[in-house]
C-alpha cells in the first residue's frame, strides 16, 4: 500500500478539489460514435444529459465529457464535429450538477468554448503537445488540467511502443509534459498525470505501468488511473468485449488506489464507487 500525499487543487469555479483524502471517481460521459466500449450510446444530448445526471446520483465526483474517441486508429475529427457533440450536453447540465466539469480534448478551441460553458478541467491526452494553445487556455481560464502520457496520434501510437523501461520512461516524459506546461504559466497546483494506459502502449506495458504507479508520485502531483474496459486488462482475463470487462476493472481500481492514484476514471459509476469505498477503507484502516 502506498499513502497519498493531499492535494487541494483550485477550479475558476471557486471550488477546491481535495485529493489524497479519499479517492475521486471521474465517469466517463462519451459523446462519440465510434468509442471503443460505448460509442454511441450518448450522441442524442437528452440521453447524454440524462446519463450525466444519473452518474452524479451514483457518486461521481467529476465528470468527464468527451466529443472524440481517441481509441487506437481513431480519425481525427473536426473541431465544430467535436462541438457540435459536447455544446449542448454542456449547456443541458449547466447549474444542474454541483459536481466538477472535465472536458476530455486536446483542442485549445474546444477547451476554451467548454469552460466558458462550464466545465473547470481539461482532461488533455496529449499533455498540451497536440495544439500549443491549450496552455494558454487553461492559465487564462484558471482551469486545472489532466495531462496524460500519449506517444505519437491515435493512427499511429503503437508504432510508438517501444520501451526499455516503461515506468521509468513514462514518468520521465510526464515530467518533461509538466515542465512545459509549468513555462507557459500553468501552476503546478493545478496539474494532474495520468500514466496513459493503452495510449502507446501494449497490453504488457499497461499492465506494468498501472503496477509502476506508485513511481508517479515522485512528480508531487496527483494521479489520475484509467483502467476502465481497457484491452489490456485481457492479458489476465482472455479476450472478451468491454462490456464484460467489469470485474477485471473492479481490480485495476483497487490495485490503482492501493498503488496511490488520487482520481480513477470509470465507466461503470454505482459498481466502482462500492470498490472505491470499499479499498479507502483498506487504505486508511
Amino acid at each position: 500500500m502506498h499513502r497519498r500525499q493531499t492535494f487541494r487543487i483550485p477550479l475558476a469555479s471557486g471550488q477546491v478539489l481535495t485529493l489524497g483524502d479519499r479517492t475521486l471517481v471521474m465517469a466517463i460521459v462519451n459523446i462519440t460514435p465510434d468509442s471503443f466500449s460505448d460509442g454511441g450510446a450518448r450522441l442524442d444530448p437528452d440521453v447524454a444529459i440524462a446519463d450525466a445526471l444519473r452518474m452524479v446520483e451514483e457518486g461521481a465526483d467529476i465528470l468527464d465529457l468527451g466529443g472524440e474517441s481517441t481509441r487506437p486508429g481513431a480519425a481525427l475529427l473536426p473541431a465544430d464535429e467535436e462541438w457540435r457533440r459536447v455544446g449542448p450536453v454542456l449547456e443541458g447540465l449547466r447549474g444542474r450538477v454541483s459536481v466538477p466539469i472535465s472536458i476530455d480534448t486536446y483542442k485549445a478551441e474546444i477547451a476554451a468554448r467548454a469552460l466558458d460553458a462550464g466545465a473547470t478541467i481539461v482532461n488533455d491526452v496529449t499533455a498540451f503537445a497536440a495544439d500549443p494553445a491549450m496552455a494558454g487556455v487553461v492559465v487564462s481560464r484558471g482551469a486545472a488540467a489532466v495531462l496524460m502520457h500519449h506517444r505519437g496520434r491515435s493512427e499511429t501510437m503503437y508504432d510508438r511502443a517501444v520501451y526499455a523501461d516503461v515506468v521509468a520512461e513514462v514518468r520521465t516524459e510526464l515530467a518533461a509534459r509538466l515542465a512545459v506546461a509549468e513555462q507557459a504559466g500553468v501552476a503546478r497546483d493545478r496539474l494532474i498525470v495520468d500514466p496513459g494506459f493503452g495510449f502507446a502502449k501494449r497490453a504488457t506495458q499497461s499492465m506494468e505501468a498501472l503496477a509502476g504507479l506508485p513511481a508517479l508520485a515522485a512528480l508531487g502531483v496527483p494521479i489520475l488511473s484509467g483502467p476502465s474496459r481497457k484491452s489490456f486488462l485481457q492479458l489476465a482475463l482472455g479476450e472478451r468485449p468491454p462490456a464484460e470487462r467489469v470485474w477485471g476493472t473492479a481490480a485495476a481500481v483497487a490495485a490503482s488506489i492501493w498503488l496511490g492514484a488520487h482520481i480513477v476514471r470509470v465507466h461503470d459509476v454505482r459498481a466502482m464507487v462500492d470498490v472505491v469505498r470499499v479499498t479507502d477503507a483498506l487504505v486508511y484502516f
